[in-house]
């Protein structure tokens, strides 16, 4: 019972620690990775861990997806506050373990919005809002379906890291912005980062049943 909960833990920190890790190598080098590496980097390592995990634990790695996957019925409510803990574990590993490696960075890949916030926040809650959307089309909740799921997921985190990332730095996931934001002490803004992806993952399941009544949400 308890694998479900290890492989969030271990896929979170993975996933956090090879993503804020090339955009924390990115900072102490002054831009040898480059945005263009960060963002496939981010994407790689989410098609990785879905690979990895998937048949596991549905390879969640996120709370927006965990309570949107809740919310759409897919998910036992009573188990999101252990994976939202699981995942928080994992991010405040990765970030603590960055942090001893590269003390000379400020931000240890946190996410601060480089324009207005209300406006951050909006592009913040689209971006989970076309992860989410993707990733409930692809998954039952608790299994990844099919080889191409964790294509499909990686690829959207690329594409929106890539054209988001110099805006938000493209988190959609609080877990990933709580640890940098914990262990950096950089906090400004991220009450965006903690609900914008949340409601867009929501948004995203309802869409979802308007559009796919026959087998997505089904158990709804």
């Amino acid at each position: 019972m308890m694998r479900k909960y290890i492989a969030e833990i271990i896929g979170t920190f993975t996933m956090i620690f090879c993503g804020t890790g090339a955009m924390t190598i990115n900072e102490v080098t002054g831009g040898d990775v480059t945005h263009v590496g960060i963002a496939i980097t981010w994407g790689l390592i989410v098609m990785a861990m879905i690979y990895s995990f998937g048949d596991i634990s549905g390879a969640h790695f996120n709370p927006a997806v965990t309570v949107a996957f809740a919310f759409a019925k897919k998910f036992s409510w009573k188990e999101v506050p252990k994976y939202i803990l699981a995942q928080c574990i994992g991010a405040i590993a990765a970030s603590s373990i960055l942090l001893f490696l590269f003390p000379e960075s400020e931000f240890l890949g946190g996410t601060l919005p480089s324009f207005e916030a209300y406006k951050a926040f909006v592009l913040e809650l689209l971006l989970t809002y076309f992860l989410m959307l993707v990733i409930i089309n692809v998954s039952t909740g608790s299994k990844e379906v099919g080889m191409m799921a964790g294509i499909a997921i990686g690829g959207v985190v690329l594409l929106e890291a890539m054209f988001a990332g110099p805006m938000t730095n493209a988190s959609m996931n609080p877990a990933r912005s709580l640890g940098p934001a914990l262990l950096s002490g950089h906090w400004e803004h991220q009450w965006l980062y903690m609900t914008a992806p949340i409601i867009g993952a929501i948004l995203a399941v309802l869409t979802c049943r308007l559009t796919k009544a026959d087998n997505c949400c089904n158990d709804c």
